[in-house]
């Protein structure tokens, strides 16, 4: 499994001098403001990161499709074929 999510640094200041403004707002209009457009970064983000995830999973299945279509390629890169990389040039 990959590794868990951290924050760079700078996204941890980032999220500090934000908070900081949060706790020093007493408006509650411009805190309904705020929550809003995070709540609109939230699902924005989200969106985006299920649009990334479609777009791999989409990928594998056509580049193995892609690949299982051209058996020469396929022999070639197999370390007990004749020849050691595709096209059948050797390596130094």
């Amino acid at each position: 499994m990959s590794e868990p999510l951290t924050l760079s640094l700078g996204q941890k200041f980032e999220l500090e001098r934000m908070s900081r403004v949060i706790d020093a707002t007493v408006d509650t209009q411009a805190l309904q403001g705020l929550a809003k457009q995070l709540l609109q970064a939230w699902q924005s983000q989200k969106a985006a990161t299920q649009w990334v995830m479609r777009q791999q999973l989409d990928a594998a299945p056509r580049l193995s499709t892609d690949l299982a279509g051209d058996e020469a390629f396929l022999q070639g890169l197999r370390p007990d074929s004749a020849d050691s990389t595709p096209g059948g040039m050797d390596v130094l």
